[in-house]
């Protein structure tokens, strides 16, 4: 049984699109609910010039007041460090602007990355696309019969995966429309979602978008993307609980970030707990090295150890795999201690 589940009824409180629209985008306004000085992070607020700053109150909620060290609030408010450039970081570390067509990535020879929505409902500071052109990969009707038509064309294709932007930024009825049209493409056989939503914003787990996980002849697997063990509670317990009950299968990705999350008794108690909820680890990433986020890169070296150790204190089972996405590359290179 879920220790960290309680009864808290997710249909009966405020709507996620209501809780999404009131969301912190002030700097000032986020310090402030924090208790911390405005004197002491006057050029951190003006690193949002560089990518907006975007964090959601539930997610704010889980913060320590007067920490400014604390690691959720470190994941999304701006920084000065934006601003230094660092040898090897580039705007496009994976070389994905040119793509096969608007709103598909297709890297993979049996699984397409589809990037349904544009917009996430939390910026990531360390976000590998904040420089992408989503302007030219409009989540739309349109696009998406482009992206179709392509998945159709290409029968070496067994697996989609809905990304972004934030595949769940999409409403119920959006999502139901797509994954009817994936299902009349035979060769088909699953769908994957990776999603930050429901950490910021457990209430985005929606009876209805359950019913229509469950109700689909395609296997169902819901990536969570969550980095610390600070992030998990029981409201995101009870929506990870409703997705199982879904017969979605649920895993986890995180990013092994500097002064965040690279210690291995953090690495443990984040696996420790992802699995009381109902979630199996997945991979743990190495730093895609994007512009901007180079004061969250942890060397390969120090990564290496920390996994190494992660290892000797759990159980294999609970030890993600450590991986790093590189251009052009087939597949995710393994690293291994």
């Amino acid at each position: 049984m879920c220790i960290l589940t309680q009864n808290i009824p997710i249909r009966e409180e405020q709507n996620w699109i209501d809780l999404l629209a009131t969301a912190i985008s002030d700097p000032k306004t986020l310090l402030n609910y924090l208790e911390l000085p405005l004197a002491d992070f006057q050029q951190d607020i003006e690193a949002r010039r560089l990518f907006p700053l975007r964090v959601p109150l539930p997610f704010v909620e889980k913060m320590e007041k007067g920490n400014p060290h604390d690691p959720l609030f470190l994941q999304a408010m701006s920084a000065r460090q934006e601003f230094l450039t660092m040898e090897g970081f580039s705007k496009d570390p994976l070389d994905e602007q040119h793509t096969a067509a608007p709103n598909i990535l297709h890297k993979y020879h049996n699984r397409l990355l589809f990037m349904v929505k544009n917009s996430c409902a939390i910026n990531c500071r360390y976000c590998f696309r904040r420089h992408f052109p989503y302007a030219q990969n409009k989540g739309n009707k349109e696009n998406w019969r482009l992206a179709l038509n392509y998945i159709r064309q290409h029968e070496e294709i067994e697996e989609v995966i809905f990304s972004g932007g934030d595949p769940l930024m999409a409403k119920d009825h959006e999502l139901d429309w797509l994954i009817k049209q994936l299902e009349n493409i035979p060769h088909l056989q699953r769908l994957r979602l990776h999603t930050r939503l429901p950490i910021v914003i457990p209430q985005r787990i929606t009876p209805a978008l359950c019913q229509l996980l469950a109700e689909s002849r395609l296997q169902m697997i819901l990536v969570t993307h969550i980095n610390h063990p600070n992030e998990i509670d029981a409201r995101l317990a009870q929506a990870m609980q409703a997705l199982k009950q879904a017969d979605v299968v649920l895993l986890n990705q995180s990013v092994l970030l500097k002064d965040i999350n690279d210690d291995a008794d953090i690495l443990k108690q984040l696996s420790d707990k992802l699995f009381a909820i109902g979630i199996l680890p997945y991979y743990l990433h190495l730093l895609d090295k994007v512009e901007g986020a180079g004061h969250f890169y942890q060397t390969d070296e120090q990564a290496l150890k920390i996994y190494k150790k992660l290892q000797s204190i759990t159980s294999g089972y609970l030890v993600p795999k450590l991986a790093r996405e590189i251009a052009h590359e087939t597949n995710k290179t393994l690293y291994t201690a």
